[in-house]
């Protein structure tokens, strides 16, 4: 049985390279800055929208929200991921071939590997990262196109880069809290400092079909994506999380073929088995050893398995799943696991 989080990180990026072909179908109507301001705006309203059903048809909470100590990483992870990154990424644009672009995006996957081994501290073992690197081998043979000159545009882009793999790994902070909750609020800000700085560059609206179709692609391909995406973060760490993630521009490729003509050539069919071979890799992963758990207290939501045995107060939350804070006694056992919520300990080589 594959693990729920692994389907929850292909999912997000499914879900975000099929956003690509569709994006590039309205891109001929619409200015690049608008539309990275509408595709964030239409992320963050459909998950508004979302969020606000919930009351309005008085369902359950069964995600933990985001509390006072939250605010300072979700900030974080907007000025990174949601601001910084697309005016580092327009700047470099400017300066910079489409081939050359196309190839140095790839260096996100790497840098929320990298942090996530050198920073965070996540095991990271060798057949995770020739998985890694056979799915980035396919995604730089889909996105190269010939010779590029990389110079300061180059450099622009990989800052943006660096700066998702910040955001990546940042908002595997906020992932016990309420993934809707989060992609809203990062959409929305995200969203409207982009249409701000749109508008200043002299960019116009489209028309409302145009306006309507783009918003849908943000709300689903942006929207849904990244809460899809915190929660493979809260199952798979940071490191897995983004290994598979990688496999967006596959979907964006083949998409393209199916949608728009492209020719299904030799380099899409070998990029395809690059990124097969690494898929496998990380599905055939088994981590299993025995660790410790070191008594903790927090918030989200779960279900009593072997790592929630606690008793409930008066003001528990009935049924499963729930949400509501807890303590973990410290224990020591033995299982399969990835570095999730309760397994970030570390490990001996």
């Amino acid at each position: 049985m594959i693990h729920p989080g692994i389907l929850l990180a292909l999912g997000s990026a499914i879900l975000f390279g099929a956003s690509t072909p569709f994006a590039k179908l309205l891109l001929g109507s619409v200015d690049p800055w608008m539309m990275a301001g509408l595709l964030y705006l239409g992320a963050g309203g459909g998950l508004a929208a979302v969020h606000l059903s919930r009351t309005a048809f008085q369902l359950p909470d069964v995600e933990a929200p985001l509390r006072r100590a939250d605010m300072p990483w979700l900030a974080l992870v907007i000025l990174a991921g949601g601001i910084l990154g697309p005016l580092l990424l327009m700047s470099g644009l400017a300066r910079t071939s489409a081939a050359g672009t196309s190839l140095l995006l790839n260096l996100e996957g790497l840098a929320t590997m990298g942090i996530a081994w050198v920073a965070f501290r996540e095991n990271v073992d060798r057949r995770l990262f020739l998985g890694a690197f056979a799915i980035l081998a396919g995604a730089v043979l889909l996105s190269w196109q010939g010779q590029a000159s990389f110079q300061w545009g180059a450099l622009l882009i990989a800052g943006a880069c660096l700066c998702w793999g910040i955001d990546n790994n940042l908002t595997r902070k906020l992932s016990s809290a309420d993934p809707v909750q989060i992609a809203m609020l990062k959409g929305l800000v995200a969203g409207m400092v982009n249409l701000a700085l749109a508008l200043l560059h002299g960019a116009l609206f489209p028309s409302l079909s145009i306006l309507l179709a783009v918003t849908v692609v943000g709300f689903l391909g942006y929207g849904v994506s990244l809460a899809l995406f915190v929660l493979g973060l809260r199952y798979l760490g940071t490191a897995r999380t983004g290994a598979y993630f990688s496999l967006a521009p596959f979907v964006g490729a083949l998409l393209a073929v199916l949608m728009l003509g492209d020719l299904l050539s030799a380099r899409l069919l070998i990029a395809g088995g690059l990124m097969g071979i690494g898929l496998w890799l990380h599905l055939a992963e088994r981590h299993e050893h025995d660790h410790p758990h070191e008594a903790m207290e927090h918030e989200h939501r779960h279900h009593h398995d072997e790592h929630h045995q606690h008793t409930h107060g008066p003001d528990a939350p009935p049924g499963e799943s729930h949400t509501h804070w807890h303590r973990h006694a410290p224990m020591v056992h033995r299982h399969p696991h990835y570095p999730d919520l309760h397994h970030r300990h570390g490990h001996k080589h």
